[in-house]
């Protein structure tokens, strides 16, 4: 993969070949066999191109499919060249809520000469429009149409409770977080740890939940990122990892997603990374909670189900009475993730749906034939765009990341020879490979220095890092964490078995009228979850 990521190109490039992908998505759909010249110059004359550079462009994007392909390469222009200064930005932002947002409907043309015309008084390059323009998307269309009394365009993007219905599976699928009603422990100590965050995207046509995940850190552009990529890509390995056998079917890119206004749905890597792969991003309009319902539903539901469990929190204190979740928690984060999938792949997906009056699966499979499958173009470029980064300077021992040695032949030839840190991606699910982005803009993966090392998760790392300091270690090595992080869990399982053995014990001393003169019930392994039965 030679392109760098999106994120380092320049925003007016970046909204020109946007433009442009856009409008050559719509013609390859319209003209699916051979062109003919009075197709391609009416193509040519809407992006005020040659028709040389329009045949140029179609067969960039047949190959590469993405955004990223269409983009200027423009020779001699520095790597670490600055976008619109903030000066200039705050005029344009300024004119756009003073002059644009206003009921007597100015005209897209009024407004770039107003905007020229602040930044030439004030001794300022005016903007080119189409960075004006760009600028003018980033406004939301509803808070738009409503400031300037466009009343079509104010209802055409307000969803109606009960009204909204996708055409097939995959058009579009909602996406939004909560925080677990309930306390996982340690994987250590089984001490409690606080309640995890809970990342669902659900497919609106068919009810399908498309992915998920988990996680203890607050709603980021990580969780999303990691939902989007368990939504997109096939489930199988994932399934087998976890001895679940029932199927999730469900995969492939949406033609849009839904989500609420939160700063991690806005950051520029998810909105360039949906732009990239055409998926279309709506933001939920302020004021409107009934945007986005089918996932909050969704997720109504799946709170219910973990109300079953042990160390619940349930959904109100009035519900929680005297109960305390953090004594009897008993789930780890790991534990908590399978019984999550399970209840979603084996109960959920095959129980009716009542709006449906059918199975979420049921209708999937009906329709599974019909959805025009879309996988991203590159799948390893799509993948890095949504994983988190660091930067990290090449030593000749190779990549250190997390107390972890990371090393690939590849890197030879850069050891020495380059003062600049090097973009690092890392999937904090499985730490036993990472990305190397090298001077010259390739991506290699490098793996273990010590490939005999099994796979760890970024928080078994992070914590094995600390208890080998505490210890006083001094220096700390890729082999000490890994098996450190393998002690641990045998460590965690052999306590499970001593107390579970020593409480049986006990049990079996108990003489059977105690049990019956206390009026309490014995032999309950409160460690382990509490089974969902349906009514």
């Amino acid at each position: 993969m030679t392109d760098p990521l999106s994120d380092e190109i320049d925003e007016d490039l970046w909204n020109e070949a946007s433009g442009r992908a856009d409008a050559i998505r719509s013609f390859l759909r319209d003209n699916p066999g051979r062109t003919n010249a009075t197709d391609i110059a009416r193509l040519a004359e809407e992006l005020d191109l040659s028709r040389a550079s329009v045949f140029r462009l179609i067969k960039l994007f047949r190959e590469g499919g993405t955004v990223t392909s269409l983009v200027e390469r423009k020779r001699g222009r520095p790597t670490g060249h600055r976008t619109l200064d903030p000066v200039r930005e705050e005029i344009i932002h300024e004119t756009i809520n003073k002059h644009y947002l206003k009921r007597t409907r100015p005209s897209i043309s009024q407004l770039v000469r107003d905007v020229q015309a602040d930044c030439l008084s004030a001794g300022l390059k005016a903007p080119h429009r189409r960075t004006i323009v760009a600028r003018l998307e980033d406004v939301d269309l509803r808070k738009r149409a409503r400031s300037r009394g466009e009343h079509k365009i104010e209802k055409a993007t307000t969803a109606v409770p009960g009204t909204f219905r996708p055409a097939r599976p995959l058009e579009v699928v909602q996406i939004d977080h909560t925080r677990a009603d309930v306390f996982v422990v340690d994987e250590e100590t089984r001490e409690p740890i606080g309640r995890p965050w809970l990342t669902l995207a659900m497919d609106v046509y068919s009810r399908m939940v498309t992915g998920f995940y988990l996680t203890m850190d607050a709603p980021s552009r990580l969780s999303i990122s990691l939902c989007l990529l368990h939504s997109v890509f096939d489930k199988s390995a994932w399934l087998k990892e976890r001895d679940i056998v029932e199927p999730w079917p469900v995969a492939g890119l949406p033609d849009r997603v839904h989500v609420d206004n939160g700063a991690d749905f806005r950051s520029r890597a998810f909105k360039r990374g949906c732009d990239d792969a055409g998926i279309a991003i709506d933001w939920r309009p302020p004021g409107t909670p009934r945007f986005g319902g089918h996932i909050e539903r969704l997720i109504g539901t799946q709170m219910g189900r973990l109300h079953l469990l042990p160390g619940t929190t349930f959904s109100s204190e009035q519900d929680l009475g005297d109960y305390d979740p953090k004594r009897h928690a008993a789930l780890t984060l790991r534990e908590l993730e399978r019984y999550i999938a399970l209840d979603i792949v084996g109960s959920y997906h095959q129980s009716i749906h009542g709006a449906l009056g059918r199975p979420p699966l049921a209708v999937w499979r009906e329709h599974e034939g019909e959805i025009p499958l879309r996988l991203p173009e590159d799948r390893l470029r799509f993948w890095l765009t949504f994983l988190p980064e660091q930067e990290r300077t090449l030593r000749p021992t190779g990549i250190h990341l997390f107390g972890l040695r990371y090393w690939s032949a590849a890197l030879s030839a850069d050891v020495g020879r380059t003062k600049r840190r090097l973009l690092v991606k890392y999937d904090p699910r499985d730490m036993s490979r990472v990305f190397v982005r090298r001077p010259s803009g390739n991506f290699v993966e490098a793996r273990y220095a010590d490939l005999t090392l099994p796979q760890v998760t970024l928080h078994e790392a992070v914590t094995a890092r600390r208890a080998l300091r505490e210890k006083g270690r001094r220096e700390v090595g890729t082999r000490a964490i890994v098996r450190t992080v393998l002690e641990q869990r045998a460590l965690v399982e052999a306590a499970a078995r001593k107390t579970a053995g020593a409480k049986r014990g006990r049990l079996r001393q108990q003489p059977q009228s105690d049990e019956r003169e206390q009026g309490t019930l014995r032999g309950i392994d409160s460690s382990k979850p509490v089974p969902f039965v349906e009514d």
